[in-house]
């Protein structure tokens, strides 16, 4: 069957294509060699996730350039799309499905001021056409953003990424450099058995919202939430030379400095609020350290993690297990100070449970 050309490619290839916003340029771009008179696009997707709604991707024909736009969950519904394209010229815009979860695809024309829309009644057709043929590949499409989206909210970018590219086999993984972060909140037991139920999950969720905002914030990668604590990464990038891997360090543990500290000055905030509330505050305990981890698939034959493991890990969390003895909300290893110029109080060698040597241990100034 001889087809146009953006329906054969539909056909044929668009099922392929490596994101929604490189399939939205390409058949913009494709519907402008076929005469059709287009200013811009837009791509609609929803998208199973904590915080997002739906997805927006935004084509502008004079330049081909896509941009995003996200609708949150928590916000009022969004006409994003349809908002941009208006502001363009006249709109076309169908949903691609029965469903309102369906892709919404839409164009904006060129006003002629002829008094009618953009597009003439045969152009309104083909576009109508195009969206017949689009079905199969959004659906394709939509289902591997929701797997992503899902893979994200559960795993982290960086993990889920790597389960995406199909490293599912137990026990394989890498060897990387990476600042690790541990933190968790102090008296968690005692403040649960006086908590409420559903109040306590509140609790839970605002500390994890500090921590784990931060570490997102300043690059890192929340790995693991285990009752009240949380196992963070921040991974030292690709780098090509000696030079450059000091470098790598450095920046990898100036910005779990960051996090760390950005997390305690949320966690005085949150302090402040539950005060005003009569609730109480809630202390915690947050451990740095920088070393090797594998960094990959653990567990039984038919339920995996993809975390991390070694002794780096080890070390952390028994470096956050003495926050407490020592009176202090931070804790940073030696391993940590040795890559940062960030002023930090000695706090001399201390001893820790299953590790061989002692650790050379430093915290922030008014930690």
């Amino acid at each position: 069957m001889d087809l146009p050309s953006p329906l054969a490619w539909l056909v044929d290839e668009a099922g392929a294509s490596p994101s929604p916003e490189w399939f939205l340029a390409e058949l913009g771009r494709r519907l402008l060699a076929d005469g059709l008179p287009l200013l811009g696009g837009t791509l609609t997707l929803s998208v199973p996730h904590p915080i997002i709604a739906r997805r927006i991707w935004l084509w502008r024909a004079e330049t081909g350039a896509v941009i995003e736009a996200l609708a949150f969950a928590a916000a009022p519904q969004s006409e994003a799309g349809r908002d941009w394209l208006t502001a363009l010229g006249p709109i076309w815009e169908e949903r691609i499905g029965l469903s309102q979860d369906s892709p919404m695809l839409g164009w904006a024309g060129i006003d002629n001021g002829a008094g009618r829309g953009a597009f003439a009644p045969a152009e309104a057709d083909r576009l109508r056409e195009v969206a017949r043929f689009a079905a199969a590949p959004l659906a394709a499409l939509a289902a591997r953003e929701a797997r992503a989206a899902l893979l994200e909210a559960y795993l982290g970018r960086r993990s889920a990424a790597r389960v995406q590219a199909g490293e599912l086999a137990r026990g394989t993984g890498e060897t990387i450099r990476a600042a690790l972060l541990c933190a968790d909140l102090r008296d968690f037991t005692a403040l649960s058995e006086v908590t409420e139920p559903h109040a306590m999950i509140a609790t839970l969720d605002a500390w994890f919202d500090r921590v784990a905002g931060a570490v997102h914030a300043f690059g890192g990668e929340v790995l693991k939430f285990i009752g009240d604590g949380v196992l963070a990464i921040f991974p030292v990038t690709a780098t090509s030379g000696e030079g450059d891997a000091a470098r790598g360090d450095r920046e990898a543990c100036e910005a779990a400095l960051r996090a760390v500290a950005a997390s305690r000055a949320g966690m005085v905030h949150l302090d402040q609020i539950r005060q005003a509330q009569g609730l109480a505050p809630l202390p915690f305990g947050a451990a740095l350290h920088f070393g090797e981890i594998l960094w990959g698939n653990i567990g039984a034959a038919d339920r995996l993690d993809f975390t991390a493991i070694g002794p780096a890990v080890n070390l952390v969390s028994r470096l956050e297990g003495l926050c407490k003895p020592l009176g202090r909300s931070v804790l940073i290893s030696g391993a940590v100070a040795a890559n940062t110029a960030t002023a930090l109080m000695p706090l001399g060698e201390h001893s820790l449970r299953g590790i061989a040597q002692p650790c050379a241990v430093f915290t922030l100034p008014e930690s």
